[in-house]
């Protein structure tokens, strides 16, 4: 996936008929093509952090709409740009309503508009909750080897948080050579502890699981622990529960307490993205008052600008970019085009002469 790196000016852009079209593709269509790709997937992803990390991407802050209503639920809007060979501008749209899991439907649901990167013209619509769960799983087991590379690799994982992004992550560890010898669960719903238990079994896994009933019991049998809960606030607050030092996806972002973080080596997708919205690093900001906390990017580990320490609890705390929307619903598009399967939508623009 290296060539994702070449400048803009030589990035190769597929021709495009005279007349915009514009296509639709849909969750079933995104799914068959992420299916079976984990290992391209996050080598996809590897390469946007890095064309992100030399400044050839457009990334501004996310927008939160929020309902005075509802004060549980929230869209958000993340715009981006992404050069090299993606070469694509674009949306996603992502909605997060959490009593939708009393009504056993998904928390989250979301869109991605691609745009052409030539002349603005949206090119397509992409049922986005999988590319979501996909980048974000796919960011996480691409966290787990960079942060791991200079310790004993953890062969103990433990799950805190058990529903849709939980799946994707083991998915994404499991096909990109993660091997365990114990997988431990934790939820506050027993619901999704079953149900993630039962896509377990579904998958083949052999590795012994363990429900446990607390966090704490949790964190203190996994050397890699994954939070992806849907907590608002942190909910950890003890120091003392990573003091055997394990490697932390915190992709649920609010789960860790000031306290547990300024007692370990931190790493975020970005920095300006992360400290922000009342994050757990966020708090530590504001109770600091400053960012010495952060030891870098992933961007900077991957570039050996920064160095995981053996001796401190090591957090990784992704935002979540708009960019690796747009890298992996690019990439959903070319493969859709590919095989002749895109859904166009006849005269979507209607008056496409400027002067009638």
């Amino acid at each position: 996936m290296t060539d994702l790196l070449s400048s803009t000016a030589d990035a190769a852009v597929p021709d495009r008929p005279s007349v915009p079209t514009f296509s639709v593709i849909s969750g079933e269509q995104v799914q068959k093509a992420l299916t079976g790709s984990e290992k391209e997937v996050v080598e996809l992803v590897e390469a946007t952090y890095r064309l992100h990390g030399a400044g050839d991407s457009v990334n501004p802050p996310s927008y939160f709409l929020r309902f005075a209503d509802r004060p549980t639920a929230r869209i958000i809007a993340l715009p981006a740009s992404v050069g090299g060979s993606v070469h694509v501008d674009g949306l996603k749209w992502i909605s997060s309503f959490p009593e939708n899991v009393d009504a056993g439907l998904p928390r989250a649901s979301a869109v991605l508009i691609l745009n052409d990167h030539d002349t603005g013209y949206p090119f397509a619509c992409l049922e986005s909750s999988i590319i979501s769960a996909t980048r974000t799983a796919a960011s996480a087991a691409l966290a787990a080897d960079w942060l791991s590379r200079n310790r004993t690799r953890p062969t103990r994982v433990g799950f805190c948080g058990t529903g849709l992004i939980a799946r994707y992550i083991h998915t994404f560890l499991a096909r990109t050579g993660w091997e365990f010898e114990a997988i431990g669960v934790h939820d506050l719903a027993a619901s999704s502890t079953e149900g993630f238990c039962g896509y377990l079994r579904q998958t083949g896994a052999t590795e012994p699981v363990t429900v446990h009933d607390s966090a704490e019991s949790l964190i203190r049998s996994s050397d890699l622990v994954v939070f992806a809960t849907i907590a608002g606030r942190p909910h950890v607050t003890t120091p003392a529960w990573f003091g055997h030092n394990p490697v932390v996806l915190h992709v649920s972002l609010r789960d860790l307490a000031p306290e547990v973080l300024l007692a370990s080596a931190n790493f975020v997708d970005d920095v300006e993205h992360c400290l922000k919205a009342d994050t757990s690093p966020h708090l530590v900001e504001q109770r600091t008052g400053n960012r010495d906390f952060l030891n870098g990017t992933l961007n900077d580990v991957m570039l050996g600008r920064a160095a995981p320490p053996t001796d401190q609890p090591v957090i990784f705390s992704p935002f979540g970019l708009g960019v690796l929307d747009l890298a992996v619903g690019k990439y959903v598009y070319d493969r859709v085009a590919r095989a002749k399967q895109l859904r166009v939508i006849d005269d979507f623009f209607h008056d496409l002469r400027r002067y009638g």
